[in-house]
């Protein structure tokens, strides 16, 4: 009795296993750059979503227009560093020295930039919506906030809740 019901249905399963067979999914690893020596290296306009560049020297690295989405910076050095139009949403820039670099209609959104220095950093048109940085950090930033991102058209001091 068993038999008869549960063998309709071990045919339509294998029919259908054999019918879609499984689709292979073009995926790789993360990029990672991490402690690697990367000074004046040009990153500009690539795809380096999720990359992990932790404790890297990307000293007048030129990362403009780079996808760096959800990519890993921490504790980099990224001083005179060109970030132009780069998209950071969700990237982890915590503990980075960000000394006279370009972020200029960057897009931040979400990003995590704790103790991350801003010493001479260019933020025209810099989206920080929901980003996540310190009080000390906002006040500094804050102080030269000014622009639109044209990429989301938010304005910079909104975007850092400045008033």
């Amino acid at each position: 009795m068993y038999l008869r019901k549960g063998l309709p249905l071990l045919l339509a399963v294998m029919i259908w296993c054999v019918a879609f067979p499984a689709i292979a999914v073009d995926w790789t690893h993360p990029l990672s750059f991490s402690n690697a020596e990367l000074g004046r290296h040009d990153f500009s306009g690539q795809n380096l979503q999720a990359a992990e560049f932790s404790n890297a020297n990307l000293e007048m690295a030129n990362f403009t227009g780079a996808d760096l989405r959800g990519a890993v910076l921490s504790a980099s050095v990224m001083t005179q560093a060109n970030l132009h139009g780069a998209d950071l949403t969700n990237a982890m820039v915590n503990e980075v020295k960000l000394n006279g670099a370009d972020l200029s209609d960057a897009v931040l959104l979400e990003a995590i930039l704790l103790r991350s220095v801003f010493t001479d950093v260019n933020i025209e048109g810099a989206d920080f919506s929901d980003a996540i940085l310190d009080g000390a950090q906002i006040k500094e930033l804050c102080q030269k906030a000014s622009g639109v991102n044209s990429q989301t058209g938010v304005k910079t001091r909104e975007s850092l809740g400045c008033r």
